[in-house]
C-alpha cells in the first residue's frame, strides 16, 4: 500500500513509450483536473543519451576534474563494466516543468546530489539510486553545476590586522577605510531628530503631489504620504543633518531649495506595475536566482536594483497576500496519490499466437523459454528467460530477458555495451550465442539476421526489401572490354572500394576507335570470300573461339541464340588475319550500333 502511494516530492518513473526507457521526474504538485483524473507537476530530469555529444564530453571533463581533486581518487578503480554502469545512474537537473498523468508513474527512485565524500560505488550497490551534479538547460544547450562555491581568499575575506598595544597610535588613513554616515555622539536632542523627520516626510508628499508621473502611481494622498514615509526619504534627511553638522536650519533650508523640494524615490516606485508583474512571474518560475530572472524577464534592469526590489517587495501588502493565496492553495491540493501497480502486458513481449507465451516442449506460462530463433539476450547472452522483449531497430532482430529488459526500462541502458547501443564497446558474446543452431529453429543467414520461418516469433517474420539493379549492354560490354582493369570478383567482395570509371572509359574509347579504323579499312579493301557451301538456311558462318571464349557463356549470349548444331559445327579454315580481323570488328560495330539504337 505504501509502494503505490505517491506524495509531493518524490522522485518517480514515468513511462511515455513502451519500448523507450521510463523517465524520472521529482513530482512538485499533485493537480484534479475537471474530468477527475490526477495530473502531475513536475521537474524533468535527463539522462545521458538525452543530450548532446558535446555536452557529454563537457560533463566528463567535469566529473575527471572532480576526481584528480579528491586525495582518494576511486575511478581508477573501477572495472569497464561498473563504469559503463555508473553512466546510467547519472542524470542532469533542468528547470523545466511538465504536467503528466499520475497514470503513468511506474515507481519510486531516489535521486541525490553527488557526494564528493561518498564512493561512486555506492550508487551502484543500491536499486533505483540515481545522482547528478550539473544543470542541464534544454533551450540554450548549456550545463551548469548545481553548487555553489566556498569563497575562501583576500578576494572576500578581510585580512584582520594585529591588535595594536596599548597606547599605539594608529598610522592608517581612516578616510580610506570607512566613511562616517552618522554621529551618534550629536549635539541634537532625540526630540529634535524626529521632528525633522517629521519635516521631511512632509515636504516628500509634497514633492509627490507636484509631480506627474508620481500622481498617476499614488492618486490619492493616503498613498502619497505612505511612500513619502519610506526609508529612501529618512536616510536622506539623516545624511542631510550629517552634512551640515546638525544644523536645523541649514539642513532644513537643502530640503525645499529654490527650484522646489526635494523628491527621494526607492526601487519600489521606479518600477512599472507591469515590471513588477514580470518580477513575480520569474521570481515563481526562477525562485532567488536572480541571476536568470534579469537574464530572461528584466534584462534592462541592474543586479543590484533587482535585489533591492526582493527585499523591498518582501515587506509590503502584496507579499502577504501572495503567500496566504499559496498557503490556501497547498491545502485545496492533494498531497499523496494512490496509484496502483501496471500490470497490462508490454506490446514488446514476444508471444506466438493468440496473446499467449510462447512454450517449448509444452512447458507452462511459468517454464523458461529459449530466445527467439535461437538467438541469444543482447545484454547478458542467457539463452533462457521466462520472458523475452524485442529490443532495438527492427532490423538488427535483437531480444532482452526479462532481467535485461527493467535495467534497460530503469536506466537507459544495457548491463553490458552491444552492437546497437555503443559498437566501439561490443564485448564478445558467448561462444553458447555463435554456435550454430540445430534442430526446430530458425534459419539464419550469413550474416546472423534470422529468416522467415513461419515458427519463429513476430519481430523476425519481417523480411528485407530487395531491389534489382539492371545494367545497360553498353556497361554488359564493358566488363569484357576491360576484364585487365577491373576485377569483377574482386570488386563484388569489397564494395565500398570505389572503381576507377574513368580508366574504364578512355579503354572502351580506344576501343572503340580501334575498331571503327579496322572497319574503315576493311570496308576501302574488301576481301575475297570463299564459295558458300549448300548448307541450311538460317545458320551462319560461327565466328572463331577465341571471341566465344569473351563472351557470356550460356544459352542467352550477347549474340542471340545459338543452335546446338552451330556450336557443334567444325571450325572452318582460317583466313587471313585482315578479314578475321575485320570480321571480329564489325561483331564489335554491330554491337554499339545495336546500343545506340
Amino acid at each position: 500500500m505504501a509502494a503505490n502511494m505517491y506524495r509531493v516530492g518524490d522522485y518517480v518513473f514515468f513511462e511515455n513509450s513502451s519500448s523507450n526507457p521510463y523517465l524520472i521526474r521529482r513530482i512538485e504538485e499533485l493537480n484534479k483536473t475537471a474530468s477527475g483524473n490526477v495530473e502531475a507537476k513536475v521537474v524533468c530530469f535527463y539522462r545521458r543519451r538525452d543530450i548532446s555529444h558535446s555536452l557529454i564530453q563537457l560533463a566528463d571533463k567535469h566529473a575527471k576534474e572532480l576526481e584528480e581533486e579528491k586525495e582518494n581518487p576511486t575511478e581508477t578503480d573501477l572495472t569497464e563494466k561498473q563504469k559503463h554502469q555508473l553512466r546510467h545512474r547519472e542524470l542532469f537537473l533542468s528547470r523545466q516543468y511538465e504536467s503528466l498523468p499520475a497514470t503513468h508513474i511506474r515507481g519510486k527512485c531516489s535521486v541525490a546530489l553527488l557526494n564528493e565524500t561518498e564512493s561512486v560505488l555506492s550508487y551502484l550497490d543500491k536499486e533505483d539510486t540515481f545522482f547528478y551534479s550539473l544543470v542541464y538547460d534544454p533551450t540554450q544547450k548549456t550545463l551548469l553545476a548545481d553548487k555553489g562555491e566556498i569563497r575562501v581568499g583576500p578576494r572576500f575575506q578581510a585580512d584582520v590586522p594585529e591588535m595594536l598595544q596599548e597606547g599605539e597610535a594608529d598610522e592608517r588613513d581612516q578616510s580610506k577605510l570607512e566613511e562616517k554616515l552618522w554621529d551618534p555622539e550629536c549635539p541634537l536632542t532625540n526630540k529634535q531628530i524626529d521632528q525633522f523627520l517629521v519635516v521631511a516626510r512632509a515636504v516628500g508628499t509634497f514633492a509627490r503631489a507636484l509631480d506627474c508621473s508620481s500622481s498617476v502611481r499614488q492618486p490619492s494622498l493616503h498613498m502619497s504620504a505612505a511612500a513619502a514615509s519610506r526609508d529612501i526619504t529618512l536616510f536622506h534627511a539623516m545624511d542631510t543633518l550629517h552634512r551640515h553638522n546638525y544644523d536645523l536650519s541649514s539642513a532644513l533650508s537643502v530640503l525645499v531649495p529654490a527650484g522646489g523640494p526635494v523628491l527621494c524615490r526607492d526601487e519600489m516606485e521606479e518600477w512599472s506595475a507591469s515590471e513588477a508583474a514580470m518580477f513575480e512571474e520569474a521570481l515563481e518560475k526562477y525562485g532567488k536566482d536572480f541571476n536568470d530572472i534579469r537574464q530572461d524577464f528584466l534584462p534592462w534592469k541592474s543586479l543590484t536594483s533587482i535585489i533591492e526590489y526582493y527585499y523591498m517587495w518582501k515587506t509590503t501588502d502584496r507579499y502577504v497576500q501572495q503567500k496566504r493565496l499559496k498557503a490556501a492553495e497547498a491545502e485545496s491540493k492533494l498531497k499523496q496519490v494512490y496509484i496502483p501497480t501496471y500490470n497490462k502486458p508490454n506490446p514488446n513481449q514476444i508471444s506466438v499466437t493468440n496473446g499467449k507465451m510462447a512454450t517449448v516442449n509444452g512447458a507452462g506460462p511459468g517454464a523458461f523459454h529459449a530466445a527467439g530463433g535461437g538467438r541469444a539476450c543482447e545484454s547478458c547472452y542467457t539463452m533462457q528467460s521466462a520472458q523475452w522483449y524485442s529490443w532495438g531497430p527492427p532490423n538488427m532482430q535483437c531480444r532482452l530477458c526479462v532481467s535485461c529488459w527493467m535495467y534497460w526500462k530503469k536506466y537507459g541502458g544495457l548491463k553490458m555495451p552491444s552492437r546497437a547501443e555503443a559498437p566501439e564497446e561490443r564485448t564478445s558474446p558467448s561462444p553458447a550465442s555463435n554456435s550454430r543452431p540445430r534442430g526446430h529453429t530458425a534459419r539464419q543467414s550469413n550474416h546472423m539476421v534470422p529468416m522467415r520461418n513461419s515458427g519463429s516469433p513476430k519481430s523476425s517474420m519481417k523480411t528485407k526489401q530487395a531491389f534489382l539493379l539492371q545494367a545497360t549492354r553498353l556497361t554488359k560490354l564493358a566488363r569484357h572490354m576491360c576484364r585487365d582493369i577491373i576485377k569483377l570478383r574482386r570488386a563484388a567482395r569489397r564494395p565500398f572500394v570505389p572503381i576507377n570509371c574513368g580508366a574504364i572509359k578512355a579503354e572502351c574509347k580506344r576501343a572503340s576507335s580501334c575498331s571503327s579504323s579496322v572497319v574503315s579499312l576493311a570496308e576501302s579493301r574488301p576481301a575475297s570470300h570463299a564459295p558458300r557451301s549448300h548448307r541450311t538456311p538460317g545458320l551462319q558462318t560461327p565466328p572463331p573461339r577465341r571471341l566465344l571464349s569473351s563472351l557470356p557463356h550460356g544459352p542467352h549470349g550477347m549474340l542471340g541464340k545459338r543452335s546446338y548444331h552451330h556450336h557443334s559445327r567444325a571450325e572452318p579454315e582460317r583466313r587471313s588475319g585482315t578479314c578475321e580481323t575485320s570480321r571480329r570488328e564489325m561483331m564489335w560495330k554491330n554491337m554499339f550500333f545495336s546500343q545506340q539504337k
